[in-house]
């Protein structure tokens, strides 16, 4: 997490939006169907625009996302590279299969 964004991701309001996102996204990631994990911001967050609540806290600009897709996102690619993935302990194995799904 960049440092300008810590308070932010502590704060009530945020925790409270995070929560919303999770009950309207049914806890699954919008582009697979696995379990979501991480609440995203399309339009990425910058020291410039976090105190602006019309990108980070509208929901039309959050998305819940599992950790693979997020990675995607981000990175281009999976972190743990093709065929292994974490479980929920944070053990590295052999990859579940894991489809992209665009919502209808």
């Amino acid at each position: 997490m960049k440092d300008f964004a810590k308070e932010f991701y502590a704060s009530k309001v945020w925790k409270e939006t995070r929560a919303y996102i999770f009950k309207r996204d049914c806890g699954l990631c919008v582009r697979c169907g696995a379990p979501g994990a991480i609440v995203h911001h399309k339009k990425y967050l910058t020291a410039k625009n976090i105190s602006d609540a019309s990108i980070s806290l509208n929901e039309d600009n959050l998305e819940l996302l599992c950790r693979e897709c997020h990675a995607i996102e981000h990175e281009g690619e999976l972190p743990t590279g093709t065929g292994l993935q974490f479980d929920k302990e944070g053990n590295l194995i052999e990859r579940i299969h894991h489809e992209r799904h665009t919502p209808t």
